[in-house]
């Protein structure tokens, strides 16, 4: 898995004003590892799967609030103690959508 380049995934909803998509990892999101691990991720978006808001979101995963969720906005960043930036330390660092309307 640590040499999987990109991964490819739908999502169970996304968030028009933040540009983030949340997966329940059921069919077709994968497992959550797969998430996190490759450089790049590339997810298919329905058109009825979008939202505008996070409490939006909230409320459309209320009935299955108990499974794990992964929220994806792009790429993770952090800084080591000589403040020098790194991305993508935790998910992918390239995120792409493809948005369907179907």
């Amino acid at each position: 898995l640590d040499r999987c380049t990109g991964i490819l995934t739908t999502c169970t909803v996304a968030i028009a004003l933040t540009g983030t998509i949340v997966l329940q990892h059921g069919p077709g999101e994968g497992r959550r590892v797969t998430s996190l691990l490759p450089d790049r991720h590339l997810c298919v978006v329905q058109a009825s799967q979008v939202v505008e808001t996070v409490p939006e979101a909230v409320q459309r995963l209320a009935n299955s609030a108990t499974r794990p969720l992964t929220f994806i906005s792009g790429p993770s960043a952090t800084a080591d103690i000589e403040m020098t930036r790194i991305r993508g330390v935790h998910g992918p660092r390239q995120l792409y959508v493809i948005l369907m309307n179907s």
